[in-house]
């Protein structure tokens, strides 16, 4: 059964990989464009109109993800990588090119390590995800007043809670998808949640990196 579960989970990061990559690739044509930067950047409502589509696909999904086909999901997801690329790209604007390896480097190593602990732990962490759920609602909320107030100091507290609340998440969204994975048998099934399980995924290492990246990242 073990090797069933790491042939899944192997998946899964698969996935998650190759939608990490495909942001990577759209944020770097949009870094390499004068076009594409005048496009998003030039006009700010073009940029928060990609913002809200993007957030309105991610709910989206995680609405019809259970019951749409694999390769549905695959697609969804795909576009919602492509699409969170082109708004991640401002990224690249902000910090220095160096600095972000380096976090990337630093949210890659905490998001290995909980996901290990998640997997390989005992302890049932079932209880964690409410706890979590109203974090995450509560930041949401932080963080759209702090772009009214523009607090550094709030900022800063924020980035820590982020920090810690994608952390967490990490380790029990690891946990909850071996769970899931143990529980159901239909192939299709399987092959949806290996999609539903990378998208978990995807958001909670680009949530940790950024948090992260707010955190200690070197200002341009």
């Amino acid at each position: 059964m073990q090797q069933e579960v790491n042939k899944y989970l192997t998946k899964v990061y698969l996935w998650m990989g190759i939608g990490l990559l495909l942001s990577a690739l759209f944020a770097f044509f949009v870094y390499i464009s004068p076009q594409l930067q005048q496009f998003i950047f030039g006009n700010m409502i073009t940029f928060w109109i990609l913002i809200i589509f993007e957030l309105g696909l991610v709910v989206m999904i995680s609405g019809i993800i259970k019951s749409v086909s694999s390769k549905t999901a695959t697609g969804l997801f795909f576009l919602y990588s492509a699409l969170n690329g082109l708004t991640l790209s401002a990224i690249l604007f902000i910090y220095q090119i160096q600095s972000i390896f380096f976090v990337f480097i630093i949210a890659a190593a905490m998001f290995f390590a909980m996901a290990v602990y998640g997997a390989t732990t005992k302890r049932d962490l079932s209880g964690w995800g409410k706890i979590l759920f109203g974090v995450l609602i509560g930041l949401i909320i932080a963080l759209l007043i702090n772009m009214f107030l523009r607090s550094a100091a709030f900022d800063f507290w924020l980035a820590i809670i982020g920090v810690i609340l994608f952390a967490g998440l990490t380790a029990y969204d690891n946990q909850k998808l071996i769970k899931i994975f143990k529980s159901i048998k239909d192939k299709e099934k399987i092959a949806r949640w290996t999609i539903i399980g990378a998208l978990s995924l995807y958001l909670d290492f680009i949530n940790l990196f950024l948090s992260l990246l707010r955190l200690i990242g070197e200002r341009r």
